[in-house]
């Protein structure tokens, strides 16, 4: 069986991967710092001002020159996809399908260059990297599969009922027109191109604006799409500050639809202002989770173990779906303490380009100086910590953002940091005397998107059963909380995690980009049928008016 990189089989690839990320990391290091455009109806547009991005693993590595867009190139971009949708969403779908497929194929291709540039500016691993860019193209191909398989989304319905007409009934999925996509910085590949694939497909325009911090790496997705054939208008990429231009584009009457990842507050902030229209417009949220891990008497503790920090840690924390609240019952807590302990000293820190490295640094100085904050929070609280707490200082660390991994003891449940959503590798472990009281504690915060179980098989259906969570595992080692991939598990949350109830990646996503129309059409019925169905019923009305005659005339002798 050919090696198919998920976030699953990510632990064990094979040499040539290793191969051919050093040589793109080699390669793109000798050509860093060049200036990267906006792409608005097909062409390259350049601000007048413009703003450096720099690695997070050394700030003295400038990575490239972006613009600084503004309200003025929101507008741009957003007319510019306006005029394009009435062609794009008039093209078969089946042309749609095969651009978009065609996209994907060409992210496979550049997988060690976009995977290599990934490491650079978001300070992932090399094989998160490379698996962030390969879950791209599949995320991209799904809703290609879901419009096929599904015939475009064109059903028939029922036929009414009428004699002598033939009415039929069809129901159509359509698109809404312009669709905004607003990537965060964490998956800046994946949570861009799996929204951007669904919207084009289904029939939309698209207008993309990355995070400031990973504005380089959505440049290059924009340019696969370009490179694909997409045409002028249907895919717009614009960069600037999110308080200017992003502003403008929520702000925009124009808009018929957007989709959101990131904070909580900011997703809510861009909900309330979306809805204040003159209409409802579609919004699709996904917005941060506080995702536990409960672990029973009864588990496999070295899975358990190698599960937990696994998905506490990968990409320094700074995933939504972060195991970043471990519950354990009483006696087995001491026990995964130790192993948890063990494993997670023994993670390498430094340049995630490096083949050893397992974290890198965080994302900018905000999120460092977040770290040390929260660190001196729980410190005051009474936690312990467990391994970290501290930042990475000396040599190659003061150039960069690095912390270590957090595990933190003793933090009174009751404290608001088991509620918080911190965004960094920071995670609290907590002691429960049986299950239910896990669950209970699980269950009690305002967000609801992964969660991860471990104990016996009759347990595992008793938390599939009573967990809040829109994406579920039990008993996985390669993940307690993360590693969700399309066509396998389709990722989303419930409650303040997410707004739609579909997930990315699965059988219900692509329709949430489209609308239903019941398209009605009565005509007579062919000649031949109808005349027969003409004369069936003048036939009946015939017998049954020589059946009444008959009736009145026994009738009427009877009483004579």
């Amino acid at each position: 069986m050919a090696f198919k990189l998920t976030y699953a089989t990510m632990f064990n690839p094979p040499e040539t991967l290793h191969k051919g990320f050093d040589k793109a990391v080699a390669s793109l290091k000798a050509n860093l710092g060049k200036e990267y455009s906006m792409i608005i109806d097909g062409k390259d547009v350049f601000a007048d001002e413009k703003f450096d991005d720099y690695s997070p693993v050394n700030t003295e590595w400038k990575l490239a020159v972006m613009q600084k867009g503004n309200a003025s190139h929101a507008k741009m971009a957003i007319d510019a996809a306006r005029r394009a949708f009435p062609k794009w969403s008039r093209t078969p779908w089946q042309t749609r399908v095969k651009l978009v497929r065609k996209a994907a194929a060409l992210i496979e291709k550049r997988i060690f260059e976009l995977g290599a540039a990934m490491a650079l500016e978001v300070g992932k691993n090399r094989m998160e990297s490379l698996g962030d860019v390969q879950e791209t193209a599949d995320l991209m191909y799904w809703p290609a599969l879901m419009m096929e398989q599904n015939n475009g989304f064109i059903k028939p319905m029922g036929k009414d009922p009428l004699v002598g007409f033939d009415a039929t009934n069809v129901s159509a999925l359509r698109p809404y027109g312009v669709w905004l996509i607003i990537s965060p910085f964490n998956f800046p590949f994946a949570l861009t191109g799996g929204p951007t694939g669904a919207a084009l497909v289904a029939g939309n325009t698209v207008v993309i604006k990355p995070a400031t911090d990973t504005a380089w790496i959505v440049r290059l997705y924009a340019e696969c799409l370009r490179d694909a054939g997409i045409p002028d208008g249907v895919m717009n990429f614009v960069t600037g500050p999110g308080s200017t231009l992003g502003q403008a584009l929520v702000d925009s009457p124009e808009l018929d639809g957007a989709t959101f990842t990131g904070s909580f507050d900011v997703g809510m902030k861009m909900y309330r202002d979306f809805a204040n229209r003159e209409y409802v417009r579609p919004m699709v949220l996904e917005l941060g989770g506080k995702n536990p891990a409960i672990v029973s008497r009864n588990a496999n503790l070295e899975d358990a173990a190698t599960g937990i920090y696994r998905s506490a840690f990968g990409l320094q924390g700074q995933k939504c779906s972060a195991a970043s609240r471990i519950i354990v019952e009483e006696p087995v807590y001491d026990e995964l303490v130790a192993k948890l302990k063990e494993k997670v000293d023994a993670l390498v820190i430094g340049d995630p380009t490096e083949r050893a490295t397992y974290i890198g640094p965080v994302i900018n100085k905000g999120s460092y100086n977040d770290f040390k904050n929260f660190t001196e929070e729980i410190h005051g609280a009474g936690g312990k910590f467990l391994t970290g707490g501290k930042v990475k200082t000396g040599g190659m660390y003061d150039k960069g953002y690095f912390c270590e991994p957090t595990l933190v003891t003793d933090l009174p449940f009751e404290h608001r940091l088991w509620q918080h959503e911190m965004f960094l590798p920071i995670s609290t472990i907590g002691k429960v005397s049986n299950l239910d009281e896990a669950m209970k504690i699980a269950n009690s915060v305002n967000y609801g998107l992964t969660a991860g179980f471990y104990g016996s098989q009759k347990e595992t259906a008793w938390f599939f059963d009573n967990i809040e969570a829109g994406v579920t595992y039990a008993n996985r080692p390669q993940g307690a909380t993360t590693g969700a991939w399309p066509g396998f598990q389709p990722f989303g949350g419930w409650k303040g995690s997410g707004a739609s109830g579909k997930n990315g990646g699965g059988y219900y996503y692509v329709q949430l980009y489209m609308h239903e129309q019941i398209q009605t059409l009565v005509k007579p019925a062919k000649a031949a049928a109808a005349k027969k169905v003409v004369k069936k019923a003048a036939k009946k009305v015939v017998t049954k008016s020589l059946k009444g005659k008959k009736v009145a005339k026994k009738v009427g002798k009877k009483k004579k």
